[in-house]
């Protein structure tokens, strides 16, 4: 069974709509490789160790959620870049990439799906989503309950997503009813998730301010790692995709501590 690499292009621009975006990079096929399609290996990010696991794999395409491209970087094409490019253009294979359209998906993207292992279900509506894109998800747990207070949330995902988590808690503890979730560099969005009504905000990385804001705010901040919360959409797209175009799919995790 196989498919084109025009076929799959249409049917990921179809499912993800990556012209409702302003992103910060190109959304597609960002490195075109062999025109049928029979397996395509899907990862959080485009690194010279998946490219080469991929092609071990028998890949013909490659569908990540970090590409290779970037808004204002260096354009030559040296060193990591080189490498990466050889090994795709020398095995020719295609690469797909898409950023912010990946994370937006209601059901498939890396919010859904990080809801869904976290066992979170955001309400419904407009009330459900917050920040630029409305990229944000916020909702509760599934089966009705509450989070004791912070540290229970934390622990929760830790065991869920098998990692230490960075919890800046709040000086008076609290029951957690509304969680706001924004995986991978999502800290900017905590003043949005705050403003939507947050009792706790769940993204992938911290900096500086947002302990400040925690603490002043009465919020709770939990940072679970950048790969760490992004490593369910892309196979969840990837999968989707292959089993409707009739190809198949594997997805291969590249361990990173971040």
């Amino acid at each position: 069974m196989s498919t084109t690499r025009h076929e799959l292009l249409h049917a990921f621009d179809l499912l993800l709509a990556p012209e409702r975006f302003k992103d910060y990079g190109p959304n597609g096929l960002q490195v075109e490789g062999r025109t049928t399609v029979r397996k395509i290996v899907s990862g959080v990010t485009a690194s010279r160790a998946l490219i080469e696991a991929a092609i071990h794999a028998e890949a013909d395409a490659i569908f990540v959620h970090h590409g290779l491209f970037w808004r204002g970087q260096d354009g030559r094409v040296t060193g990591w870049m080189k490498q990466r490019l050889g090994l795709l253009l020398g095995d020719d294979v295609s690469l797909f990439a898409y950023h912010l359209p990946l994370d937006a998906h209601p059901e498939l993207g890396n919010n859904a799906q990080l809801g869904l292992k976290l066992g979170l279900v955001a309400h419904a509506g407009s009330g459900g989503r917050f920040g630029e894109h409305e990229i944000g998800f916020i909702g509760a747990r599934s089966n009705g309950e509450t989070f004791s207070n912070a540290k229970a949330l934390a622990a929760h995902a830790e065991k869920e997503l098998g990692r230490p988590v960075t919890l800046v808690d709040v000086p008076t503890a609290r029951p957690i009813r509304n969680v706001a979730w924004c995986t991978g560099g999502a800290q900017g969005y905590f003043e949005a998730a705050i403003a939507a009504g947050a009792d706790a905000f769940i993204t992938g990385e911290i900096s500086e301010p947002q302990a400040h804001y925690a603490r002043e705010m009465g919020v709770a901040f939990l940072a679970c790692g950048h790969h760490a919360t992004e490593r369910y959409g892309a196979p969840a797209v990837a999968a989707h995709v292959a089993a409707q175009l009739g190809c198949a799919h594997q997805f291969i995790d590249i361990d990173n501590p971040a």
